[in-house]
């Protein structure tokens, strides 16, 4: 009975379709002043929420990296006067789901529960975020789960690489911390710790909620207050100061005795806030955001077989963006590979995409952004990604004709903007040939 009402959970979670063009979001306001936005569908008897706190990794303590993600795994291990495995029992015999996870600048909640059990899964939610317990033997439970994957993350040849290049670019700065922490970080982890940190960041000033699926605005007021409305009012979370990077070039080898050349190269990007982001998201779609069909898949991988994948990115912190490609070649190709992807970089910076290039991508971007919003949960999640960039409660509607409206002239000064292949730092991890550090 138990395991039908997960799956029926789990079903319904990818049942519930809302087309992009047909989302009403409702802003929510509730008697003790908590704001969400919420999406009401009652096709199917299921409600998601997710949810964020301002702060995150980016803010754990010297000596103790890994405190948030730390936390994100102890909020399900007890809570009130229920014990880990009573409450996991609980979990289990409502099927509703909750996790938690630790960005560098949020942390996120995530919140599933069948109509029927409406009540009792906010009421346990309630419980989890503010009385969580950090019991010994689950901490230490936890603690020994943490450091098996931070073991297993540092021979990862794919995250080595990448974490090596945020150092690169971003230096001591927080942010190129992976937000998992140390080892030593881990194991200086204390309850208190954890208390302490619940304390500061589990405040109403910096939480922001996405509510998607069977629940009408009057009874979803009702409820965010009982979970949330005894929260403190101001967050203890201090601010990040953003990275300054360097635009030196720099090019640096970590040698390792594997068959392939692994290659990530980048440097600073725009933040989301810029008003050229748009459209320097479209040119990056066109050099290496889409795929197949993009330019560093084309020259990298069909014409010349140096790599099942080649491609680019743009990811963007508050305050600060990051822009960055990526290989994995033969090491007697690394040289070869990195050459082909520099000169793609320079090629968009200085002509821009083609006119054919821009209407595809288009076509493809307008197309596929329902795709974003065809479930109940992808709808609560892509809610609260628009809330965390600021871009307004009518962005869903407004974003693919901002797409449509772009001009090939407005693309290519974006990626003029975005583009700087004579800044470009470059992580090789492997045996590389025909390239040397530095250069």
């Amino acid at each position: 009975m138990m395991i039908r009402a997960i799956l029926s959970l789990c079903l319904l979670a990818i049942a519930a379709v809302t087309p992009a063009s047909a989302i009403e979001i409702q802003e929510v306001r509730t008697p003790k002043g908590i704001t969400a936005w919420l999406v009401e569908d009652h096709t199917v008897p299921l409600i998601a929420m997710d949810f964020s706190f301002r702060g995150g990794a980016a803010n754990d303590p010297d000596g103790m990296h890994g405190l948030a993600n730390f936390l994100s795994a102890m909020l399900d291990e007890g809570a009130g006067d229920m014990k880990s495995e009573a409450f996991q029992a609980r979990m289990q015999e409502l099927a509703m789901r909750m996790s938690y996870s630790a960005g560098q600048e949020f942390f996120n909640g995530s919140f599933r529960t069948l109509t029927r059990n409406r009540d009792a899964s906010f009421a346990l939610l309630k419980l989890a975020i503010n009385a969580p317990r950090f019991d010994t033997k689950p901490l230490e439970r936890i603690r020994q789960q943490l450091l098996v994957s931070i073991r297993r993350k540092s021979t990862d040849p794919d995250q080595v690489s990448f974490m090596a290049f945020k150092k690169l670019l971003l230096g001591e700065h927080p942010f190129a911390r992976d937000t998992d922490g140390t080892e030593a970080g881990v194991k200086a982890v204390t309850a208190q710790a954890l208390r302490d940190l619940h304390r500061r960041l589990f405040a109403r000033s910096g939480l922001m909620i996405a509510v998607a699926g069977d629940i009408d605005a009057k009874t979803l007021a009702r409820l965010l207050d009982e979970v949330f409305g005894d929260l403190p009012e101001k967050s203890g979370m201090a601010e990040v100061t953003p990275p300054k990077i360097s635009s030196k070039p720099q090019t640096k080898i970590i040698s390792r005795p594997i068959p392939q050349t692994l290659i990530v190269m980048g440097h600073e990007g725009m933040v989301r806030a810029d008003p050229d982001f748009i459209p320097a998201y479209v040119a990056n779609f066109i050099l290496g955001g889409g795929g197949f069909g993009s330019r560093m898949t084309e020259e990298v991988r069909e014409k010349r077989g140096l790599a099942y994948s080649a491609y680019s990115a743009m990811f963007a912190y508050r305050k600060v963006g990051v822009f960055f490609a990526s290989a994995g070649t033969r090491n007697e190709k690394a040289g070869e590979a990195v050459r082909i992807m520099k000169a793609e970089i320079a090629r968009m910076a200085k002509e821009g995409p083609t006119e054919k290039e821009l209407e595809e991508a288009k076509t493809y971007l307008i197309g596929a952004y329902p795709l974003r919003f065809d479930s109940t949960t992808k709808v609560a999640a892509g809610l609260l990604a628009i809330q965390r960039d600021n871009l307004g409660i009518d962005y869903i509607r407004k974003r693919n004709d901002m797409i449509r409206a772009l001009t090939l002239e407005q693309v290519k000064a974006a990626a003029a903007k975005l583009l700087h292949p004579e800044q470009l730092k470059v992580i090789l991890l492997g045996q590389p040939e025909g390239i040397e550090a530095g250069k």
